[in-house]
């Protein structure tokens, strides 16, 4: 049998290539190419891993601290700190959660913008948030 660069993935593919209605695919649940030089490229999409409720209050906390201080004067102290908010963003929205090295380098960072993070409840329900994750 010639099957002349037909291929594919997820099916069973059959026929000959050489006449017109000799190719066959069935129960294709993937990708299927035919000719020479062809690439399959198969992407599966699945729903996200649900997130514990502990870290779901931590990540819209951040997200509302790192709002807020867009609009404060930044400094060095509060540079860092959206830098480890958003560290942390990414790490739950990546994996699910913030282990606690980040959690404790997130309430070291808001510590050092103490001046600007108290006055700002979102600094407060970041620092809570955080706490209650680390035990205390």
């Amino acid at each position: 049998m010639n099957t002349g660069g037909i291929g594919g993935i997820g099916g069973i593919v059959t026929g000959t290539g050489d006449t017109a209605g000799g190719i066959h695919v069935t129960n294709a649940g993937g990708n299927v190419t035919i000719g020479d030089h062809n690439t399959v490229t198969s992407t599966v999409y699945g729903a996200p891993a649900a997130r514990d409720p502990q870290q779901e209050e931590l990540l819209r906390a951040i997200r509302r601290l790192r709002a807020d201080l867009a609009g404060v004067v930044p400094t060095e102290q509060t540079a860092v700190l959206d830098g480890e908010l958003s560290d942390a963003e990414d790490e739950i929205e990546s994996t699910g959660r913030a282990d606690a090295s980040r959690l404790t380098r997130v309430r070291r960072a808001l510590t050092d913008a103490g001046a600007v993070t108290g006055i700002l409840a979102s600094g407060v329900a970041v620092g809570q948030a955080a706490g209650a994750l680390l035990g205390g």
